[in-house]
Order: C-alpha cells, then structure tokens, then sequence
C-alpha cells in the first residue's frame, strides 16, 4: 500500500471503512455471488429508477472519530452544568460507578435486543424482574410493568386504561391541578383524539364530579404531600379509577399509593441514578392491580418454566401487544426504556432498602432543614413536604434578587410565581451547597439535627426483603452479579443479529462516548436557555443532517419511541386538517403488510382503520388502493404505508401511490422502520411522503438497549411543519408555541441524540450512500445464498430483495413438520439470535444483515440456516432414530446442564451442541432450555422468585 497524498496520510474517513469491514475483494465476491459485475451495476437493479434521488445529499464529506468527537467537544463546551434544584420531575443522581461501567457503557448490554427470544435473554429479563419488584414493592400494588417511556407518556396510557376498565358511563378525566405541566400537556394530547374531557381542578371538584378516572400527584408539582386516602375512597365509590403519579424516590420514605387505595401507580425511575439527559431517555414505572393485568399497556415479565423444568423468565400476556392485537391492542408502543430501567433497578439492588433509605431520608432532612432556616424571613408554604420546600417571598423584587445570585454562583431554581420560589433538593447536595442555598436567602442554617415532616404519612411496611436486594453492596459482588447476568444474553458483541425490520446496526464506542460526557448527561430539561446553547446547537445539527437525508422541510425531536414517531406523524395530519376546516377526515388507509403499531397509533388517533390489500409480490393492491380511495374520499385523512415494503421490497409504484391519496385530499404518513435501504438513494419527501418518522434506534445507530431507549423523531413538509409538538414549560425552538407535546421532555430523550450525530458526522455524505448499498448487498448476498434451501417470499421485478428478505418456512414444516420456531430455537445452539419469526407473514423468517457484517459472518449464519434444513430433512427420513417429537431441532435450544446430564437423546452430545466445526471456538450457552410460554401465562408471576429456584 502506498499513500501519495495527505489526505491518504490524514485518513478522514477511517470510521467509514471500520462501520462497513469489507475490503474490495471481499465486495466483489458477494457481487459474483449475487450475478453482478459493479456496485452500481447491482443498485440499478435493486432500487427502481423512478425513486432514485439523482444527486448527492448535501451534506459534508466524512470527518474522523477524533476530529468528530472534538467538533462535538466544542459544543458541550457550550453547556452550562449549573447545579439544579428546579425539581418538576427531574433531579440530579449519583450513577453508581460500577453500573455505569458494567451496564451503561457495557455493550453486552447496550447492543442487545428486545427479549422475543426468551432462552437467551435470561440476564435482562432477570434485570427487568428486579426493575418490576422494586416498583411492586414501592407502590404496594400487585404487579408491575417492565416499564413505558417517561411519566407524561405513562399517564395518558393510564388515562386510556381507565377507560377500558371502569365501570362508569361518563367521558370525563380528572387531573389534579397539583400535576406537572408537562404530564397535563401530554394528557390533553392524548384525550383529544380519544375523544374524553379532561377536567383540572382540586379536591372538592374531583369529588362533585362524575368522571371515569381521576389522576393525582403525590407529590404535588409545588412539593406538598397530601394523604389522598380520603379523597380517593369518595371518587372511587362514584365508579371513577384512581391512578397516582408518584416520585419513585419518596416512597421509600412515604405511604405507598396502594395504601391509600390507588388502581395504578406511575412516575419516573430517573431518580434511581439515571442521569438527567436534557429530559431523558428515563424509564417510567407502572404498577397495578392483578384483575386488571390484561388491560395494562406495556411490557410484563413473567416467571415460567422451561423444558426441563427450571424456572425461567419471559415476556408474559403477549397476545395483548400491538403485534398480535393492532388496532384493538391495548396500546401502540412498541419500544419501552429498557436499559435505563435495568439501571435504575440495579441502582436498587446496590443500595438495598437501607442504602435507599439514606438517601431519602438525608434529601428530606435538607429540606427541613432548610425550610427552618429560611422561616428566619420568608413564608414556607407547605408544612409537608419531601425534598421540595416553596418559599413565599411576598416581595417580587426580592425574588428577582434570589434567582439572580443564585444564578451568578451557578445554580438554578425554579420560579413558581413572581414573588414566590421552589428548591428541590436531591441526592448530590451536601453540606457546602446546603450553606449556599441558605445564603441566597440571606439566612444561616444548621444541619446539627435530622429532622422530619412527614407524619402520618410515613411508610410503616418494609421494603426489597428480596435476597437480591441484600446480597450486592460491596464493588466485587456487584460486579459480579452483573456479570453472571450479561453472560446469559446473546447481544452483538457475540454475534450478527440478522432481525427483519428491526436493523441491528453497529453502535460505534466513538458514537457512544459523547453519553456520558457531564454536559449531555446532568443538564435539566427546564434549564435556562442561556445555559444549553450547545445543546441546541448539536440538536439543531443533527436536524438539518435528518433534513438533508430525507428531503423534509422541518424536523421535531420531541418523540421518544417510533410508536410515538407514529402519533406525532398522525397528530400533526389531524392538525392540519382541522386547520383547513376538515376535522372530520378520520379514515387512515394501511396495507395489510403494515407493522403493527401502524393500525394501533391510527385507533389512537381517533381514526378509522381501513385495510389494503397486498399483491402476491408483496406491493400494495393499487386496484384495491383506488377502490377504497374512491369509497372514502371525502374522509380520507391518511394512509400509512412503510417504504421500502415490509415485506422487503422496493414498490416501483410508490409515487403514483402518493399521488392518489393526495388527490383524494389525504396525507402520505411514511413509516421509516425501513430507512436503512433508502438513505443517499432516495429521500422520502421527493417520492410524495408528507410526514416521516425515523427510527434513530435502526438506521441512525443508537442501540437497542435490550428493548429501548429509542428515539422517533419525524420530518414534515413545510404545511404539516406548523403542527409539531411544542411543550408547554420549555417550547420548542423549532415549534410555533401552544401546540401541546406528545413526550414528557421538548426533545425526547435528549442525551442519545450524539449517538446519531457522531454516526452520521463520521460517515459524511459519502459513507452513508456506502452504508445503504452495502446494507442492499449483504441482504443479497443471504437472499442467494438460502434460496435453494429455503423460499424467498418476496422480490422485486428484477429479483432482488431490499435491505431484507423474508424466507418462508411454511413448505419446511409441511414436510417435515419442523416449525419456525424449532428453527429460532435451535439457531440458539449455533450461537445465532433468530431473525424475525412470523411477521409480516405467519411461517417465515425476516432476515436483515445490515452493512456491517463480514462475508465470514455472513456465510456463518447462512451455514447454520443450510444446516438446520439438513437436520429437518432427516426427521422427516426419521434417520439415525430420529423421530418428530426426539430430535435436535424440538429439543433445542440445548444447554450447558442437559449436554453434560444423563442422555437418552437419539443424537449425539456433539450433534446438540456443536453441530458445525466453527462453533467449538466460540461456544454461547443458553442459560436455559425451551421457556414453556402457555405455563407463565396460566401462572402469571411478575415479581422476584424464591433464590431457591434459581439453585
């Protein structure tokens, strides 16, 4: 190799060539094997040219992971970290170092995904199980959630739940006055399509009036705790369900919502050592009672068994997701913030019930501390309260004074009203900023005392009496213990996972680092403008590269998950058509090939459902498209279609398709799970879509955290732009003020946001026209490659498959009656996590190898799949014994325990567990055999099992 010019020597697109892996001979090779001479050559045959974008994206060229990460560098700079004590719902954490080492910034935990495969997830869903028992445990109710978004997202589910399950008749909702602006913005959003009446008032009103749920906050948004015992017995016995949003970190100390009679209890886990993040991502929790379980939103993890009889964890009442129930399910999210509850339950576990209560009690006597002191001069407000004390100046002069010292020596309160101002103490304050705070006051407090208000209302019951909540409080157990949880998962550090729809992409360190840089990481939401310059900044960036990519006229970065993508898409359409006088344009058109929170987000919306055929190709009907056009004309608000198809296809008519419902005066609401076989080479806005949302969380590399975060933000044209989300404390920059959120935070979960800005920075334009044509290659390469082993559903005219293909093993089972699911499980033996299993289609696998995978890899997993079919042809034969209901595929996945038992099996150990040579230099063992999901279903369990079941 000879370097001839400096730009060779300087090598700015280094990451370019470290995301993609594959040197020229090896991309020859997979064009060779796909019948292709060039790269472009085999493009023109995948992508229809009437799509194609026809110029560069305008964007700059590559820039190296250290000159990315210090542009990026000089943006944090510009971020002021004052020290906050502004409260309304978000505090500053202390993340235990070695969780935020081991868990956080672990890919083994970061890269894996969503826990479908049960058998190889035992270690996050152990996580999830400790995350639900704390939140158990805290609210007194009986099950829990593996959590939802954030607390905003979380009470709107609560509002829709209420109204499934109680029994009265009236359409109104009750909102406490005491709740955060924020949550009551995202309740309005929420209530408006749903078609319910939301009421805000105090007590007495929820008490006259009729309403099928009512929500409050414990404790209130000015800092008060207030026993809501009595006022929720009166609205329950009027038929009405109680729902209680509540600060997780005060009810170690406090009377839990369950005692005082709630049916739900949510909030945010930030507390729990989840840094602040400008607003997130943060998991929210959300308990309930058991006879409602079936009606809750949400993930659930349940206890089971597995064929051998151990104990074994899975994901429980399935049947009630969006996948399975569409628009009848109980809600549209898809992605839950499972990272960050695993932090916040390993935050739990490390401190134990006396850690947390040391830390409570010592954020409590602060505050009564200081509440004492600055009784001196002012009026103190609130005679109970947590770690909020209000303080009435009476004079707004002398309130300007405080708020400006304060300023000027580096903190930040929160103004409640011109004379009056709250401090919201947290886990870092310590004696040095206890003084300060006093002093901005002009007052001199004590902290010779610990001292408490809160009565009556103090916790009497014990909680975490679990084992795993009183056995991790030294470094070494703690490090252990999580270990012994990460090496039961299979994440991308182990090997490709190859899920159709769902792009498992690299997540580069460089790409992580900026996380949990201090200025990303512990900035409030609600912080002065003047402090976050740098933060809009790197927003406003990574806007205008998302504008660039797609074609779009506007951004907004408030949704957190592409299920809330989906509804800010949606809500700004419905606006829109209102805005022009046409409220009553309710029919949303989806192809049955959608995902399936497609049908829930539009039931959500209040929209009617309208399904479209799909071709034996896979494309959408146009026949039936323009039949149902013509029926529904004058209401047609909508269709939703995903491009390419999800079933893996480019459709050549997509731009007539957007024409039609343009015509018919609808909107194009373009799904971009896809987005990674379209970048550089199309742009959505150009082929007719109106609105985009896009899966940060896929194509633009923030990982998948084991099931969310995630991030959905979406692109509008210039007339949906005026109908983004806003946010009722904190506006968004980008947004005209007064339209209402959608999420707790203006921007979603801010602090991942550099993850897709250093992805994108270091690809630069070039890099990522590569990435997607080597995304198109790889699917291919696979596609080719299984075809004479197994169907491939879908092509396009040419042949080829998009960025995925799906592989149908419904004439497989006829044959032999192996199952797709014997193949997801014994792919586990093989050290593979299974593609997609049975979407879009029953009986088939969706596999997508996006452009990071070696050919070594590749050809790894393609030798698995050709080897799996060899081992069902022989239970077909009933060779060597093997017989339909005793063979390796039915008995898979095997583990370590069964492999070294007694064996009666009619194959080999070898056969079991070493079924091809490359194997044995890097076995993966599941932890547990096949999980029995009909058992943890029948005996629903959703909190921490005996340490005996584990031994």
């Amino acid at each position: 190799m000879s370097f001839n010019t400096f730009s060779d020597l300087f090598y700015e697109n280094a990451f370019v060539h470290r995301h993609l892996g594959k040197d020229a001979s090896e991309q020859q090779a997979l064009l060779t094997a796909v019948g292709a001479k060039t790269l472009d050559e085999f493009v023109d045959s995948v992508v229809p040219q009437s799509v194609r974008l026809g110029k560069a994206l305008d964007l700059p060229l590559a820039m190296s992971e250290h000159n990315a990460l210090a542009k990026l560098r000089k943006m944090a700079d510009k971020i002021t970290v004052s020290k906050s004590y502004i409260g309304q719902g978000y505090a500053p954490t202390r993340l235990p170092a070695v969780i935020q080492r081991n868990v956080l910034e672990n890919p083994g935990w970061y890269t894996a995904y969503t826990p479908y495969q049960a058998e190889i997830a035992q270690g996050r869903l152990e996580a999830l199980l400790n995350f639900q028992q704390v939140c158990i445990d805290l609210t007194g109710l009986d099950l829990a959630g593996a959590s939802l978004l954030d607390e905003a997202t979380a009470a709107a589910e609560a509002m829709a739940m209420a109204k499934r399950v109680s029994k009265s008749k009236s359409n109104a909702f009750f909102v406490d006055n005491r709740t955060y602006p924020q949550t009551l913005d995202v309740i309005k959003t929420r209530a408006k399509y749903f078609g319910f009446d939301v009421v805000v008032g105090d007590f007495e009103v929820a008490k006259n009036g009729e309403f099928f749920g009512v929500f409050f906050q414990y404790v209130g948004k000015d800092g008060d705790v207030v026993d809501l015992t009595d006022i929720i017995t009166a609205v329950k016995e009027k038929g009405a369900y109680a729902i209680v949003a509540s600060d997780i970190l005060s009810l170690v100390l406090l009377k839990s919502p369950a005692q005082m009679g709630a049916d739900i209890a949510l909030g945010s886990t930030q507390r729990f050592g989840i840094p602040m993040g400008f607003g997130g991502p943060h998991a929210a929790y959300f308990a309930f009672k058991d006879k409602d379980k079936r009606s809750a939103p949400g993930r659930i993890i349940g206890v089971s068994k597995d064929a051998q009889g151990n104990t074994a964890l899975r994901m429980a009442l399935q049947t009630r997701e969006q996948h399975i129930r569409r628009e009848k399910a109980n809600s549209n999210i898809c992605t839950s913030q499972v990272l960050l509850a695993n932090l916040a339950g390993m935050y739990a576990v490390y401190h134990g019930p006396v850690g947390l209560k040391r830390i409570a009690t010592r954020i409590h006597a602060l505050a009564v501390a200081f509440a004492e002191a600055v009784k001196q001069k002012f009026t103190v407000v609130h005679g109970v309260f947590f770690d909020t004390v209000l303080v009435d100046t009476k004079d707004e002069s002398v309130a300007n004074q405080i708020m400006q010292t304060a300023k000027a020596a580096g903190y930040s309160l929160w103004r409640v009203s011109p004379t009056q101002i709250s401090v919201a103490f947290n886990e870092l304050t310590d004696e040095e900023e206890f003084n300060a705070l006093c002093g901005f006051f002009g007052v001199t407090g004590s902290l010779t005392e610990v001292k408490s208000v809160l009565g009556s209302q103090v916790r009497a019951d014990d909680i975490l009496t679990h084992p795993v909540f009183n056995s991790h409080h030294t470094e070494h157990q703690m490090l252990r213990y999580l270990k012994s949880l990460e090496d039961k998962d299979l994440a991308m550090n182990r090997s490709m996972i190859s899920l159709g729809s769902c792009t498992m992409k690299l997540n580069a360190t460089s790409e992580m680092l900026p996380i949990t840089w201090n200025e990303f990481a512990n900035v409030h939401p609600f912080a002065p403008r003047d402090e976050v310059a740098g933060y809009i900044e790197m927003i406003d960036g990574l806007q205008e590269q998302l504008k660039a990519i797609t074609g779009f006229d506007e951004i907004s970065m408030q949704p957190n998950s592409g299920a809330s993508g989906e509804y800010a898409g949606l809500l700004a359409i419905r606006r829109y058509h209102e805005s022009l006088g046409q409220a009553d344009r309710t029919v949303c058109l989806i192809p049955r090939s959608a995902h399936g929170t497609n049908p829930a987000t539009a039931q959500m919306m209040g929209m009617q459902v309208v399904v479209v055929a799909t071709d034996e190709f896979g494309n959408v009907d146009l026949d039936d498209l323009k039949a149902k056009c013509e029926t529904h004309s004058d209401k047609l608000g909508a269709l939703m279609i995903t491009y390419p198809s999800t079933h893996g296809v480019f459709e050549e008519g997509i731009r007539d398709i957007c024409d039609l419902i343009h015509t018919h005066g609808g909107q194009v609401y373009m799904d971009g799970a896809n987005m990674n076989a379209q970048v550089a080479l199309m742009q959505p806005a150009d082929v007719g879509a109106d609105v985009l949302h896009m899966n940060l969380h896929k194509t633009f590399c923030i990982p998948h955290g084991g099931g969310g975060p995630g991030m959905g933000p979406i692109g509008l044209k210039k007339h949906l732009a005026p109908f983004i989300a806003s946010h009722c404390v904190a506006p968004v920059h980008n947004a005209i003020e007064g339209q209402s959120a959608v999420s707790a935070a203006p921007y979603g979960s801010a602090s991942i946001l550099p993850i897709s800005w250093m992805y994108i920075t270091m690809m630069g334009r070039d890099g990522l026209l590569a990435a997607t044509k080597r995304a198109l290659l790889n699917a291919n390469y696979v596609a080719s490659q299984l075809s004479d082993d197994y169907p491939v559903l879908y092509t396009g005219k040419n042949g080829r498959v998009a960025h995925e293909c799906i592989i149908d093993i419904r004439p497989l089972k006829a044959d032999t009656g192996i199952t797709e699911t014997d193949i997801a499980k014994r792919l586990m033996d093989y050290g593979f996590h299974a593609p997609t299993m049975s979407f879009p289609v029953a009986g088939t696998l969706m596999i997508e190898p996006t452009e990071s995978e070696s050919k070594a890899e590749l050809d790894r997993f393609i030798a698995a799949l050709k080897q799996i079919k060899q081992e069902a042809l022989k239970v077909k034969a009933g060779t060597d014994g093997w017989t339909a209901d005793n063979n390796p595929l039915v008995n898979a996945p095997h583990t370590q325990a069964v492999i070294t038992g007694d064996w009666d099996k009619p194959y080999s150990r070898e056969t079991a567990a070493f079924p091809l040579e490359y194997i044995k230099a890097h076995k993966f063992w599941p932890s547990v055999g096949r999980v029995d999901d009909v058992y943890g279903d029948k005996h629903l369990i959703c909190s921490c099992p005996s340490i005996d079941n584990y031994e």
